[in-house]
């Protein structure tokens, strides 16, 4: 999967920009870039999962289901 052609909206909470992270090799989440929001976080064990995993949360990030800190939180 070829995650440049991938599409994100602008954040839901400040319109910033998203960004897909991978954390050890083994989940994925969109997070922005300002803020801090963020998707739920996906595991993957393989290539076809770590790509349904991609699709899983930008389909959230687009949706606008991300999680929220306010300051001190």
């Amino acid at each position: 999967m070829d995650e440049k052609n991938i599409i994100l909206e602008e954040c839901p909470c400040c319109r910033g920009n998203g960004l897909i992270v991978h954390e050890g090799g083994w989940n994925v989440q969109v997070e922005c870039a300002d803020c801090g929001s963020h998707t739920v976080y996906l595991e993957y064990e393989n290539e076809a999962q770590k790509a349904e995993a991609v699709q899983g949360v930008v389909r959230l990030w687009n949706l606008g289901k991300v999680i929220k800190q306010n300051i001190g939180e």
